[in-house]
């Protein structure tokens, strides 16, 4: 095992990293409907979505919780897990980013914490109720984010059915905002308390404490806060391009009902601590509006591209951390 302050800094400047990359890569969930249908300017809403991806990572530690101890037996493993989970992500991530496609760093990290712990310890290391939730999150995040939203949309379809399009665009305006902002949130209580959990395991593992007493300090919880936050602000404009303008056209009344559906299951399942993707969720929920009006509204071949992204990042997140694990000289 690795040991010594030294290296606890290093896994918590890696998984800071992790956190960097995860508010700079994720702030497009919640602005990119936003910032499609010209309800605000991109520099407006990246600034509202930091603010509030701060504000959100200070809901609860629910979701931290299930990061931090509910993947893998933090009794059975390593700092060198934390670390090469982190970089892992790390890489993936900004791989991905590069050509525009909206991974998930939820899927992303607890992949790579089962691969560095795997390394590590084996297979006895992988906790299945922790992996129940996630298998969870997954299922939640395609069936919610997408029904939800078509189902919003058939709702204000009706209702506005004999409305005057004008008019309509002039009131989800700012409802959108809201909704917006909402997401906003909604992304800080379920993806900011990603990195925190991970944090804390690396602090649990640093000073032996045993899984029953797992906790998550204070001090760790600002400093994720205030790294998401900073990161947010960074924008990430090819996956606002990949969301908000290629997957399907989009009206302020679509972008309402996507992001108040995906928001309202983001922060339900956040709070029995189930780590859904925030990308998963506003993709499928966009997938969902377009869908109202017709199948071929949605540019598949754009949505193909990002599942294919979302499926690549379990094994590959496994795969790298499973190698950096196995590379970190113990």
């Amino acid at each position: 095992m690795t040991e010594g302050l030294g290296f606890l800094i290093f896994t918590f400047i890696a998984i800071l990293l992790f956190e960097a990359v995860n508010g700079w890569t994720d702030a497009p969930n919640a602005v990119a409907t936003v910032v499609s249908t010209r309800a605000l300017p991109p520099l407006a809403a990246v600034v509202m979505a930091a603010v509030l991806n701060l504000a959100g990572v200070f809901a609860g530690t629910a979701v931290a919780t299930t990061i931090g101890k509910g993947i893998v037996d933090i009794e059975m493993v390593t700092l060198e897990t934390v670390a090469a989970a982190a970089l892992a992500v790390v890489f993936w991530s900004s791989f991905a980013a590069y050509f525009g496609l909206p991974t998930s760093e939820s899927h992303g990290i607890v992949a790579a914490i089962a691969g560095a712990g795997v390394a590590v310890g084996g297979t006895d290391v992988l906790l299945w109720d922790g992996w129940q939730k996630v298998l969870t999150g997954v299922g939640a995040a395609v069936v919610f984010g997408f029904g939800g939203a078509f189902l919003v949309m058939i709702a204000i379809l009706w209702l506005f059915q004999r409305a005057n399009p004008s008019a309509t665009r002039r009131l989800f305006g700012p409802l959108q905002i809201v909704s917006s902002a909402f997401m906003a949130f909604s992304h800080g209580t379920a993806d900011g308390q990603k990195a925190i959990g991970v944090m804390a395991m690396a602090l649990a593992i640093y000073n032996e404490t045993p899984a029953s007493e797992f906790h998550v300090p204070l001090w760790i919880i600002f400093l994720g806060a205030g790294t998401m936050g900073i990161s947010t602000m960074a924008g990430g404009w090819r996956i606002i391009r990949t969301l908000g303008m290629r997957v399907t056209h989009l009206e302020t009344y679509q972008g309402f009902a996507a992001e108040a559906a995906a928001a309202t299951t983001l922060t339900i399942t956040s709070r029995f601590g189930i780590p859904l993707s925030t990308t998963h969720t506003i993709g499928s929920a966009i997938m969902g509006v377009g869908a109202t009006r017709r199948l071929s509204a949605v540019r598949w071949g754009v949505a193909y591209n990002i599942l294919a992204a979302w499926i690549l990042t379990f094994p590959v997140c496994f795969g790298l951390a499973w190698a950096i694990a196995l590379g970190i000289p113990g």
